[in-house]
């Protein structure tokens, strides 16, 4: 049977979007062929017409991990009332549901230590993604320059991701209920100190 090729496209990422799943549950050890190919109703043959290899397959799963987290945190933050956009991505974020569901949440906690058997490209491009990540942290920020946001929102990001790793090591538990609220208190907070930080004067010279 001949399928049209928005068909083999729809397959192709609905096999890609399983293997995703699969790879932020299980890491790149949980990927195999046989059964994302079933569960795409197709056989093991079949798959060689959708993907080079098994690597290839992965490195498509690693970008659409971090390519659903970007656009999360941009919806996220373009929801968001003015002056909300940081703390709408921090609370949507640092949560017990996304503590919980490690398959759809985000890649950075999930697979960050995979990331070095990937493809250099591939490397390349969850680079890219974080970058985004960081720039849409970035244009919440109220830093008083371009450079001193990247820089406050490169520490955020660590932080939340810092915090939901943390938060899944201990469990689900009151302890870990508290990790969220503090990784998010922390933030936020931060945020909180950024705006009322004096400007500094042209005028002035030398340290303070």
């Amino acid at each position: 049977m001949r399928y049209s090729k928005d068909h083999k496209a729809e397959t192709h990422e609905r096999i890609v979007k399983s293997a995703s799943v699969r790879l932020r549950e299980g890491g790149v050890a949980s990927i195999g062929v046989a059964d994302l190919m079933k569960e795409a109703g197709l056989t093991h043959g079949g798959f060689y017409a959708h993907f080079a290899s098994r690597d290839a397959l992965i490195d498509e799963a690693f970008v659409h991990a971090m390519d659903i987290a970007v656009r999360r945190w941009r919806k996220r933050a373009d929801n968001a009332p003015k002056g909300k956009a940081l703390a709408a991505i921090v609370t949507g974020y640092l949560t017990a549901q996304h503590r919980d569901d490690v398959g759809n949440g985000c890649a950075l906690p999930a697979l960050g230590a995979e990331v070095s058997r990937t493809s250099p490209k591939t490397r390349k491009a969850i680079a890219a993604r974080i970058e985004q990540m960081v720039d849409t942290i970035a244009e919440t920020m109220p830093a008083q320059t371009p450079k001193a946001a990247r820089r406050e929102a490169m520490g955020a990001l660590a932080t939340m991701m810092g915090t939901l790793i943390l938060a899944r090591m201990a469990g689900t538990g009151e302890f870990s209920d508290e990790v969220l609220t503090a990784g998010r208190q922390f933030v936020l907070n931060a945020e909180a100190t950024a705006k009322v930080r004096p400007k500094k004067s042209k005028a002035a010279t030398g340290p303070a």
